[in-house]
């Protein structure tokens, strides 16, 4: 594939994934709200129409299934420094003496769930068997190809973002992309960097 190709597929991909995304949003909000029912973009094919129809459907199940944690998130962010790394016994028992992680036991979640903290915030979602196998393997395709990039991104000695070390030896899948979308709408920009 040339480089005029790739940027054309990614362009392409970019678009259909931005309306199968808008799609699922759509459909999720109208289920949550009772709102009308959402045709899909014509240009979204059948096949990837349905995914997205599970997607919003799972979502709607972990959305009407709350399970409430008596554990307060805000506090526990503030308590935490992004300086906390690696493993150190002392500082996890203060934390956990000053934020108990909210729970009486263990609890099995077999089913799409959200877990809400004390405020009713979601802090996360369980969303099982939500892709499709078929979904699975075209987002492993597509990332595949950034595989190049990544790999010219990792350094024996590179600051905290390409330091190797933080990265799972032996995965297929190692680096980072440091112009990637996702990072500059996490509040980053070029000029602060």
């Amino acid at each position: 594939m040339s480089t005029c190709d790739i940027k054309i597929w990614c362009t392409w991909a970019l678009a259909v994934t931005h309306e199968a995304g808008a799609y699922t949003e759509q459909k999720f909000n109208a289920e949550k709200t009772g709102g009308e029912p959402v045709i899909p973009s014509p240009n979204l094919d059948t096949d990837l129409v349905m995914a997205c129809d599970r997607l919003a459907d799972v979502l709607i199940k972990a959305y009407k299934n709350p399970i409430k944690m008596q554990i307060d998130i805000a506090r526990y962010s503030k308590l935490i420094s992004p300086k906390n790394t690696r493993h150190n016994e002392e500082k996890e028992e203060k934390l956990l003496e000053r934020c108990p992680p909210g729970h009486e036991g263990t609890k099995l979640v077999d089913k799409p769930a959200t877990i809400i903290n004390v405020s009713g915030t979601i802090i996360a979602w369980y969303l099982p068997d939500a892709l499709t196998e078929t979904t699975q393997k075209e987002i492993r395709a597509a990332t595949d190809l950034l595989g190049p990039s990544l790999k010219k991104s990792v350094k024996a000695d590179g600051n905290w973002r390409y330091n190797q070390e933080w990265f799972k030896q032996g995965s297929e899948m190692l680096g980072q992309l440091p112009d990637a979308s996702i990072y500059l709408r996490n509040g980053f920009n070029r000029a602060t960097r």
